[in-house]
């Protein structure tokens, strides 16, 4: 085959620094905003951004050619220096781990409604009960330890 084709699409959930609710109401969405224009500056594709005050999801593809947690590192360092810069936070800061998922094109859709819906879905649950059910659901093993 000359040319390669390939549709690398991730659900990806990271939070802030022990999921304090640092993300302030009256930035969150020009934070999105931000984390979206970085994801097309990095070179991949942005599809979809939603959260609370204390984690974002994002829906985005990648190349081929990228590594998601160099992407990852390089997305979580240029937003949290926005928010410094930006909000005058200092201390904000992001959790290191974070959870992705890939996302079949038929799926993207769903998943992009459940991301632009986390207000009402986090009304009823937590975030990490949320997390653990992602998690289990999609079959991967984790340490609870490490949910904190």
């Amino acid at each position: 085959m000359p040319s390669t084709y390939l549709s690398l699409h991730y659900h990806v959930v990271f939070s802030t620094k022990d999921r304090d609710p640092t993300i302030s109401n009256s930035w969150m969405t020009d934070l999105h905003k931000y984390i979206s224009g970085t994801v097309d500056g990095l070179g991949g594709f942005s599809q979809g951004i939603g959260g609370v005050n204390d984690h974002v999801h994002l829906l985005f593809g990648l190349k081929a050619t990228h590594c998601l947690a160099d992407f990852m590192r390089d997305l979580k360092r240029s937003s949290s220096l926005w928010v410094h810069e930006k909000c005058k936070d200092q201390n904000f800061s992001w959790q290191d781990g974070y959870a992705a998922f890939t996302v079949s094109s038929t799926a993207r859709d769903v998943v992009n409604n459940y991301i632009k819906n986390q207000a009402e879905h986090h009304k009823q649950r937590t975030f990490r009960e949320e997390l653990i059910d992602m998690l289990q659901r999609a079959d991967i093993d984790f340490d609870m330890r490490y949910l904190d």
